[in-house]
């Protein structure tokens, strides 16, 4: 009996790894700037004080701030892509913890800064902007924070929070070791019979066999292991959860929402309408799973049987090698200019592609302003990868080209823009896929992947925003987060998504104990209005409409510059309206209408 094994770090092809050397050559250029970002921290505490001492002088306290940021984030970058690459490593994990301790001294550091602005009178900072031309750079910056005057503390109670800063991260951090590194899944029969390890990895794909009895195994022995530990997991998940409550509460917030929303200028009515317009359209979900059911010959649909085919094994792979031809070809509608930077991804390593030992799981984008924005990966040869790494790329372009026409200051655009570049280059793929392949079987399958990410993205990631609201407000209202509390809920919340037709068993009330994102305090409803603004774009992308094919990568290329949704409504969008999110869903009911008739005409 063969035996499926994981390489380690150091038995990964080089070709196939990321090239961090954009940040560091090695760990002792990383020391020899760590000493010297040490110094530049400390000498920032010199400005405590002296905010009122001019415009000029403001001007100067910024740039030093600024430079000793983006001196320690590329220490933390490096630091923690070297530790995602590998968590097993103990270099690593020093390297990993040295940087958090910086960025907590750092955040001390500067912890000054936004009382001691907003404690200069309004008049008193306008003046410094007529006698100073230059600090007008900093406008937005500074009326950001401004804006901010009612949940600034003093001097002091700011300095007691910075202190605790990495206190208030231990949560995830705990979280994180023990899902990636200390939680060992045990060992299935695979479709051959093969012994098949269970990680994070190998979950997603062995959940799209076609086999059934392997889509059991895998789900309930990788539940097995939250289960045994869902006490841990529970109380892990509280304490982050009390954290973003008591954060929100000493800053005069009425909810850690409202707190974490304010954060990119987006009204919280943006959130309820995600919730209640979803909400308005549960049906098409429950219709799909009804189809599955039917489509699949089952007299019960488990949650294990929501991942693979509807048509069986798919009718096309995509390898590794094929991925560049692919991802150049579907994202042509972008231009010439957009393809350049696609080309740079794969010719100078931004991406880090195969799973080992110890190795982060699923797939994200990051890197900061000078380095190359990398891309970890953990391929697998199926259209699912694919899709996650024109995914990843949109990411990465969107950070290339924010940081090639944006100052530092004004660089890192917000997590409520982010997925609508990722997932706008999905739209382009679907598109692509659709136009080029005439096979009714394929045709089939994407249409199928369609509908499934729509699900997964709109529906699955809207329901995790019920949730992550639901468990702030219980604990907000004195509610123990306990196991029981939180599986039954979840459980429930479950079959109020998905519908009649599917069994929301046991272990799927246990999903709350694995999702990561349940601990970035209000993230992950972004992935369902970007996917929904995303499919706005794509649309008249696909169409050839140049003008806003340029007004989008004025997106882009924006950073911060503006808020969100300004940014949005300058791109021809106006996310403060449901009208977008509706039409996404009718495309999900147009496509799930094709997806019909095309079976029908098939059988």
């Amino acid at each position: 009996m063969s035996e499926e094994t994981l390489r380690t770090r150091e038995q990964q092809p080089e070709a196939f790894t990321w090239d961090l050397t954009s940040l560091y050559a090695d760990a002792d250029q990383w020391q020899a700037e760590y000493d010297k970002a040490e110094a530049m921290v400390a000498d920032l505490t010199s400005y405590k004080g002296t905010l009122d001492q001019g415009g000029a002088h403001l001007v100067t306290v910024i740039e030093a701030i600024q430079a000793a940021c983006l001196v320690v984030e590329r220490l933390y970058a490096y630091a923690h892509l070297t530790y995602d690459q590998d968590s097993t490593n103990s270099a690593s994990q020093v390297l990993n913890a040295r940087a958090m301790q910086l960025y907590s001294k750092l955040a001390e550091a500067i912890a000054f800064f936004d009382p001691e602005l907003l404690s200069l009178p309004s008049e008193t900072l306008e003046a410094y902007f007529q006698e100073t031309p230059e600090l007008d750079f900093y406008r937005q910056y500074l009326d950001d924070i401004t804006r901010g005057r009612a949940h600034t503390l003093s001097a002091s109670e700011e300095t007691l929070l910075a202190q605790l800063g990495e206190i208030f991260s231990s949560s995830y951090s705990t979280f994180s070791l023990l899902d990636n590194a200390d939680f060992v899944f045990p060992t299935i029969e695979g479709p051959e019979g093969q012994a098949v390890q269970l990680t994070h990895g190998t979950y997603g794909r062995l959940l799209e066999s076609t086999d059934r009895r392997v889509r059991r195994d895998t789900f309930q022995q990788y539940y097995t292991v939250y289960n045994q530990f869902k006490n841990t997991l529970a109380n892990v998940l509280s304490t982050n959860i009390k954290t973003d409550n008591y954060k929100a509460k000493v800053r005069h917030y009425p909810s850690a929402r409202a707190a974490a929303l304010f954060r990119n200028n987006v009204p919280e009515s943006v959130y309820d309408t995600l919730l209640e317009t979803v909400g308005d359209y549960l049906g098409l979900l429950h219709r799909y799973t009804a189809l599955r059911k039917d489509l699949l010959g089952l007299d019960s649909l488990e949650m294990y049987d929501l991942y693979t085919p509807l048509l069986g094994d798919a009718p096309i792979k995509f390898s590794q090698a094929e991925a560049r031809d692919i991802v150049m070809e579907a994202l042509a509608p972008m231009g010439p200019d957009y393809l350049e930077i696609m080309a740079k991804a794969f010719d100078e390593r931004w991406i880090d592609w195969y799973e080992n030992k110890g190795k982060r799981s699923g797939a994200y984008s990051g890197g900061m302003y000078d380095s190359k924005p990398y891309v970890l990966l953990n391929w697998q040869d199926n259209i699912n990868w694919l899709f996650t790494l024109v995914h990843e790329l949109g990411h990465s372009a969107h950070s290339y080209l924010s940081r090639t026409n944006q100052p530092y200051v004004y660089s890192d655009y917000s997590i409520f823009l982010a997925e609508i570049a990722s997932t706008t280059n999905e739209n382009l793929l679907t598109d692509y896929l659709l136009k080029k392949y005439q096979d009714p079987q394929i045709r089939l399958y994407v249409l199928n992947h369609f509908l499934d990410g729509v699900k997964g993205t709109v529906f699955r990631q809207t329901q995790f925003a019920e949730f992550e609201h639901f468990m702030h407000q219980a604990d907000a209202e004195g509610t123990p987060l306990t196991h029981e509390f939180l599986t039954e809920n979840y459980r429930k919340l479950n079959a109020k998504y998905y519908g009649p037709s599917v069994n929301s068993d046991s272990e799927i009330g246990l999903e709350w104990a694995r999702i990561p994102h349940f601990y970035y305090n209000y993230y992950v409803f972004q992935y369902a209005t970007g996917f929904s603004a995303a499919t706005f774009f794509a649309e008249k992308i696909a169409a050839g409409d140049s003008a806003l094919l340029e007004a989008y990568k004025g997106f882009l290329k924006s950073g911060c510059s503006l808020y969100p949704i300004d940014t949005m409504k300058k791109a021809g969008l106006d996310m403060t309206q449901r009208d977008y999110i509706e039409a996404t869903l009718k495309v999900f009911e147009a496509r799930l209408n094709e997806f019909e008739a095309l079976l029908a005409e098939t059988k």
